[in-house]
């Protein structure tokens, strides 16, 4: 998402926040193969997490945080802080187990906000065709806590070769158009509300 909004021009910070620092390994890979990464990288853990971020919304357009899938004091604090919280789910029954855990921390965050955070789900890694992708898209699509959005990015060779060089898969010398047009619109539905058909 920090690259594809890079893309347009805008000024993007990106919030290493996961102790694992994925998002520092993307970046500095991205920085070998394009020389620049067309936005700012900072890393930051902790409770700190959330007041460091608010002094800096004002210099950004966007701030992304990358905190990982784990219940964390980064993730919380990033919770607390973001306007909008975009949780993956893998098409699998225990990637589904989870979900009690999801929706519990959600409630807790949203008991202490001033303002409400949207939390979007969608399926991450969807196989091209199967019931798993159905059945679980049911199973979020009834959960009040999250919104569910019918845009599932698939398990896409593209952009896993794609990340191990720092890119996006619409970057670089061969471009998936079936894997960036998923990935466009579903960062057009949560930035631009904008809805397109699509199917899980």
């Amino acid at each position: 998402m920090a690259g594809w909004l890079a893309s347009q021009g805008r000024d993007v910070l990106l919030v290493d926040g996961d102790d694992q620092e994925t998002s520092s390994d993307f970046t500095a890979w991205r920085e070998q193969t394009l020389g620049n990464t067309g936005y700012t990288l900072v890393n930051m853990t902790g409770a700190n997490l959330r007041k460091q971020v608010e002094a800096m919304k004002p210099k950004y357009d966007h701030i992304i945080i990358d905190t990982g899938g784990r219940d964390t004091t980064s993730q919380r604090a990033a919770l607390s802080v973001a306007d909008v919280s975009m949780i993956p789910f893998v098409p699998r029954s225990f990637d589904l187990w989870t979900i009690t855990k999801v929706t519990d921390l959600i409630d807790e965050i949203q008991s202490i906000r001033a303002e409400p955070l949207i939390a979007y789900t969608f399926l991450s890694r969807a196989d091209i065709r199967s019931a798993d992708n159905r059945d679980v898209a049911d199973a979020l699509s009834k959960i009040s806590q999250l919104t569910y959005l019918a845009y599932p990015i698939s398990n896409r060779k593209a952009i896993s070769n794609a990340a191990g060089l720092g890119l996006t898969p619409f970057e670089g010398e061969n471009i998936d158009r079936k894997a960036t047009k998923e990935i466009e619109d579903l960062f057009n539905r949560v930035l631009n509300g904008n809805d397109i058909t699509a199917t899980a």
